[in-house]
């Protein structure tokens, strides 16, 4: 056996490297242009982006300044100060409620302008004052008796006419007059409101009368408090109906349905009817709650049933996504420790997920809002003047009730519209801050 030497091993060869091939300049043009063409496509991408994002600003801008130019003006009322004369002959002390109010202010104002002698002439003064300062008039009376045989100097609510003007500017008023524009106001209401105003007897007051009053026939003396409580008796019913009935139907099809061919199709039909005009709904609330079971037309009960039928698709789908987003952790460690699939969904799945849910609700509700069509199949287009006082009263919704402003050929509607419509976008951006607020409170990031 011969002997091998343990030290000396042989040299590895290691191979040559290849020789680099030499660029092609052909395959670095291309690349080149390659890339050229593949960041100008991403910048068309950005400039498209920020484009559709400028668009939508500029149309937003655009419609909240048309919306605040035009209803500004109507949180303020022209109101007009007369001296007047509360005689015994017209106002009873021992009945003040039952008082001539009206010929006591139609007494002030000819008095201030005695030269108005002709029936024509009286009757465009009297216009100057709305028909609502004989309602304040009697109410300042029937506070105080006493004032019963003596001479006030008091702020009177203006007519529609005289308050557009004074608004308008009464140097521009005059000027359309001039040249032949044909206005509600004669020149010499112009004249007269324009004494008073030189003589610091017309002034511009914040109308309270606007959050404060239900609907009227007279654009001065309207206000939103009937539609904005009529709307929100109409949510808390929907509320009622919709958020367990939409809960408990997502939490069946979610955790406990099985997954065959019938709940399918009733996932299907779901997602269809979130996608169904509202008109529909209103019909069917026509055809149901009006006809088939004789419920009182045109109270907050209906209409929220209505709304209801119609958040119904939103809730669930906003819940089962809710219910989807809780880990199956929870679950299989909740089934682990013994508890039973009723105890896992109600102790454990459904307080986690409830965040989500009560988010989508609201948005639910916000876009229930804003709905006119249904609500005007079941008849909340009614004319209401008091304030609901429960969800079985005649009542109006806002949404409604600025539709009838709009249709209405009063120029003093215009101004009303466009306030109530900026009172209808504040109260939908509070329901969205709160579900923005409750999201960001109680969310749980897994």
């Amino acid at each position: 056996m011969s002997d091998v030497d343990l030290g000396t091993r042989p040299a590895l060869r290691v191979p040559e490297p290849a020789p680099a091939h030499a660029p092609s300049p052909h395959l670095d043009q291309r690349v080149a242009a390659r890339r050229r063409r593949r960041h100008w496509a991403e910048r068309r991408f950005r400039l498209c982006g920020v484009g559709a994002i400028a668009v939508c600003a500029f149309a937003l801008f655009g419609l909240l300044a048309t919306l605040v130019g035009t209803g500004v003006s109507a949180f303020h009322q022209t109101h007009l100060r007369l001296e007047v004369e509360v005689s015994p002959a017209h106002v009873d002390p021992a009945r003040p409620a039952a008082g001539d109010y009206g010929a006591i202010l139609r007494a002030a104002i000819e008095a201030r302008f005695p030269e108005a002698t002709s029936r024509a002439d009286r009757r465009r003064l009297h216009a100057l004052l709305s028909s609502g300062a004989e309602e304040d008039l009697r109410r300042v009376v029937m506070a105080d008796p006493a004032l019963i045989g003596t001479r006030l100097r008091l702020w009177l609510l203006a007519g529609t006419d005289a308050d557009m003007a004074v608004k308008s500017g009464l140097d521009r008023v005059a000027g359309q007059l001039a040249e032949g524009v044909p206005l509600r106001l004669s020149e010499r209401q112009v004249a007269w409101l324009q004494r008073l105003t030189d003589e610091g007897d017309v002034a511009q007051h914040w109308n309270s009368r606007f959050f404060t009053a239900g609907d009227s026939r007279d654009p001065e003396r309207v206000g939103v408090l009937g539609g904005l409580v009529g709307s929100l008796l109409t949510l808390f019913v929907c509320l009622l109906l919709a958020l367990p009935i939409g809960v408990g139907a997502a939490v069946y099809l979610e955790e406990f349905a099985p997954r065959n061919r019938f709940t399918t199709f009733i996932e299907v039909n779901i997602a269809n009817l979130a996608a169904v005009p509202s008109i529909v709904f209103g019909l069917l609330g026509l055809a149901v709650f009006l006809n088939a079971f004789g419920m009182p037309r045109s109270a907050p009960l209906v209409g929220g049933a209505v709304l209801a039928l119609m958040s119904l698709p939103i809730i669930i789908i906003a819940a089962r996504a809710a219910l989807r987003a809780v880990p199956p952790s929870v679950r299989e460690a909740a089934l682990a420790l013994g508890a039973s699939r009723v105890q896992v969904v109600t102790h454990h799945v459904l307080p986690l997920a409830m965040p989500g849910i009560l988010t989508g609700t609201i948005l639910a509700l916000a876009n229930a809002l804003g709905e006119t069509a249904p609500l005007l199949m079941i008849g909340m287009v009614a004319f209401i003047v008091d304030v609901p006082s429960g969800i079985l009263s005649s009542a109006t919704a806002l949404p409604v009730q600025i539709f009838m402003w709009a249709a209405s050929a009063e120029r003093g509607f215009v101004e009303k519209t466009a306030a109530g419509i900026l009172v209808l976008l504040a109260f939908m951006l509070a329901m969205n801050a709160v579900a923005i607020l409750m999201r960001r409170r109680f969310e749980r990031r897994w």
